[in-house]
């Protein structure tokens, strides 16, 4: 761990995939994390693993949250939970869904980080993490998923700029292609979300997201690792490449 002061992290969506995946990267670097995530079955186990605390909850209760934030001052937050929502399209998507997208996906980590913004700036330390996507930043084929991590992005960049002198640095996570539990929690057309599920393409895995993340957060105090857009060596932004251009074609996922 090159930065001593960085020594405790919370992490949202801990049970599965990159949040998972990040709460061992985190124990393991020596740092006491504090795991947030709705299935407790999960974190238990995960607890067994990594020795890391945990709590059971939906981060839309932020008032919950908040409380285990001033209990545990996390350093480090990693707002990584997330849904996906509407990705095989808008058409059809029924309004209690668009609305737990936008809860989940922008409401939520605009609030834990608000909640705890005053102890980092108390102690005039802290990193914040947000997980947002490629879809984020350029034009893909999910309106709904694509405008909440965009959101993301910018409350990323502005919340940057507001805190330059506080001490405390922002990092935005972009990933493309990552071979977790996403596209199956994802509600929608089944057969599609099937067909999403097959890339034929190398993906990343959890681990090598939770890698970039280690490293933004073990950065010497004086670098704020601003952005890392981290996709599959065969997968393109602004054109898709390899085994990609079939699935495309046919109107499949990115």
């Amino acid at each position: 761990m090159s930065d001593p002061y960085l020594t405790t992290a919370l992490v949202t969506g801990a049970t599965s995939g990159i949040g998972a995946a990040t709460v061992r990267a985190l124990a393991a670097s020596g740092r006491r994390v504090l795991a947030v995530a709705r299935r407790a079955e999960r974190l238990e186990k995960l607890a067994d693993e990594t020795g890391c605390t945990w709590f059971a909850g939906d981060v839309r209760d932020v008032d919950a949250i908040a409380a285990e934030i001033g209990r545990f001052e996390p350093d480090i937050v990693v707002n990584n939970a997330g849904v996906g929502h509407g990705i095989t399209g808008l058409a059809g998507l029924d309004d209690a869904a668009l609305r737990e997208a936008v809860d989940i996906n922008v409401l939520a980590p605009i609030r834990i980080a608000a909640a705890a913004l005053p102890g980092m700036k108390a102690r005039a330390r802290g990193h914040v993490v947000n997980i947002g996507s490629i879809a984020g930043l350029h034009t893909l084929v999910s309106a709904v998923y694509g405008a909440t991590k965009s959101a993301v992005h910018m409350f990323s960049q502005n919340l940057r700029f507001e805190l330059v002198g506080a001490g405390i640095r922002v990092t935005e996570i972009c990933p493309g292609r990552v071979a977790s539990e996403f596209y199956q929690a994802a509600a929608g057309d089944e057969t599609k979300l099937a067909a999403m599920g097959r890339s034929g393409i190398t993906e990343l895995t959890p681990d090598d997201v939770a890698a970039a993340i280690l490293f933004a957060v073990d950065a010497p105090r004086h670098v704020n690792v601003a952005m890392i857009e981290i996709l599959p060596t065969e997968q393109a932004v602004g054109g898709v490449v390899g085994k990609l251009v079939e699935a495309w074609k046919n109107g499949e996922g990115p």
